[in-house]
């Protein structure tokens, strides 16, 4: 082998702020969405339907979001 080998790894190559605070800022709004607009929407939705249970959904979607927004979405109208 020749000095011409080299192993390049993740932290060889550099992360440039601009990139870091891309991410940070698509993780927040990733979170914004997840966390606070799908509770609403829910909880909102189910409001309008006349669900009684509409809180109780807001709070599941808000616990586990993909798990509660399908189960809201398949359920929701039967309780």
């Amino acid at each position: 082998m020749g000095a011409l080998h080299t192993i390049v790894t993740a932290s060889s190559i550099p992360i440039v702020p601009a990139q870091a605070g891309g991410a940070f800022l698509l993780g927040l709004l990733l979170f914004v969405i997840f966390a606070i607009v799908l509770p609403y929407w829910v909880y909102t939705d189910a409001k309008s339907k006349g669900s009684d249970n509409a809180l109780l959904w807001a709070i599941i979607v808000f616990l586990a979001p993909l798990l509660g927004l399908v189960l809201y979405l398949l359920l929701g109208d039967d309780y």
